[in-house]
């Protein structure tokens, strides 16, 4: 019987794991996809965590695997198929295994929606970016490219205006959906150009993002544009599907959880991109982890004490 298990390892489920072990929980992560680090490992570059600047996405990611080894958590690959609550207590079952434990974190994080066109994959983390606040400083001075219409998008585009020379922002329609508040400050902006009814057909370069190819949805035109980078800001979606009906979500699938990362199923905490929040970064994924933990002891001691 554990007393905690982690189904996640990227940022929130290490984070989570390092404090677990700190506390003297008999803690086990559940790694699904074979490697720790989550989105961190398909970043070339992180430059805004504290104390870690220019890192390499990969090398932070072993950089936490390592710390979380150190303190002896126990790591086990898993694909978590269901949890089910018992009497007092949680199975976790995977496709080989089925786990007993006290409490669970939830920590699956989310995934960017992609494009899927070409150059997409082979450039991701030399120009392909899912965050600009992650990775826009990168481009100060250069020319620039969101694709998008969202609140999200429309943000990244101002963000970027701020350093990069030249914004493009493309959208597939005639007007954007983003709070009009943003759209006003958009238009206001003179170093961003939208281009309106067009999706992007080939993200191209060799070992950089050199220039993108652009089709016109209602002249059947194409085009090709320079660009130094390009921001794809077309949504995110949490990986919480096999928690369907475990705990409450909101309506995009996301865990509802304050800061506390208490859910809606007593003994199930969630923590790092999929649970509820504003912010979605390394930095916010480790502290929900702490948090997460924080609240699973005071969890275990009021168990123990009814």
């Amino acid at each position: 019987m554990r007393d905690v298990i982690i189904i996640g390892s990227g940022p929130a489920g290490m984070g989570a794991a390092i404090y677990g072990k700190r506390a003297g929980l008999n803690t086990l992560v559940l790694e699904g996809t074979g490697m720790s680090g989550g989105q961190v490992t398909q970043t070339y570059e992180v430059d805004n965590y504290l104390g870690l600047p220019g890192v390499n996405g990969f090398d932070m990611a072993m950089t936490f695997q390592a710390h979380m080894e150190k303190l002896g958590a126990d790591f086990e690959m898993g694909v978590v198929n269901k949890i089910e609550k018992k009497d007092g207590y949680f199975e976790v079952v995977t496709d080989e295994k089925t786990y007993e434990t006290k409490t669970v974190i939830l920590a699956t994080g989310a995934s960017h929606n992609k494009l899927m066109v070409p150059g997409e994959e082979e450039l991701a983390g030399m120009g392909v970016s899912y965050c600009a606040t992650c990775d826009g400083a990168f481009f100060r001075g250069k020319t620039t490219m969101v694709v998008g219409g969202g609140d999200v998008a429309i943000e990244d585009a101002i963000f970027l205006a701020r350093g990069c020379e030249k914004v493009y922002l493309v959208h597939r329609r005639d007007e954007l959906r983003g709070a009009k508040i943003l759209q006003d400050n958009l238009m206001s902006l003179s170093n961003v150009e939208i281009i309106w009814d067009s999706v992007v057909q080939e993200i191209q370069g060799k070992e950089q993002v050199e220039q993108v190819k652009l089709l016109n949805r209602k002249t059947g035109e194409e085009s090709q544009i320079k660009i130094d980078g390009i921001f794809i800001a077309v949504g995110i979606h949490p990986n919480t599907e096999c928690f369907t009906g475990l705990v409450e979500t909101d309506r995009n699938g996301y865990v509802i959880a304050g800061e506390s990362c208490e859910t809606s199923l007593p003994g199930i905490f969630v923590a790092g991109d999929s649970r509820t929040k504003e912010l979605r970064q390394i930095i916010t994924a480790v502290a929900d982890g702490a948090n997460a933990i924080n609240s699973v002891q005071k969890y275990l001691i009021t168990k123990d004490l009814t």
